[in-house]
């Protein structure tokens, strides 16, 4: 995973600093698919809902173990079946507030790209999430 949405990173910076309370991620966190990155400040665009895939509060669940040496993985592979023909170059991590908050977000080691009707795999363990 890239990075921390800088709106998330500020949170855990006063979090940590005690400049103000930490806002705690409101569960479950839904894993975005991009067809093209953002940044730290601004979105992705999201892959439209289509075939198996829907946008927003409606994508994927994903969970994670707990974080260790400064890092974490995800701990259970996720699919998605049925899906459009697309690229898909990053993913966005998002939480499920009633307002939903992006979270973290990065490029895909390498591009996949799919054909309708495909089933989409992220492996346990392959979407990672660091602090240096």
């Amino acid at each position: 995973m890239g990075a921390l949405d800088q709106t998330h990173s500020n949170n855990v910076i006063d979090g940590s600093l005690g400049t103000a309370a930490f806002t705690a991620t409101t569960t479950p966190i839904h894993l975005r698919q991009m067809t093209a990155n953002g940044s730290a400040t601004a979105n992705g665009t999201e892959l439209a809902t289509s075939g198996g895939y829907t946008a927003g509060t409606g994508a994927p669940t994903i969970t994670f173990a707990s974080a260790a040496s400064g890092s974490g993985a995800s701990n259970a592979s996720v699919s998605i079946t049925n899906m459009p023909a697309a690229t898909i170059n990053g993913v966005e991590i998002w939480d499920s507030n009633a307002t939903p908050k992006r979270k973290w977000w990065g490029a895909l080691t390498a591009a996949k790209s799919t054909n309708a009707g495909d089933t989409l795999t992220y492996a346990s363990g392959s979407i990672t999430a660091a602090l240096p």
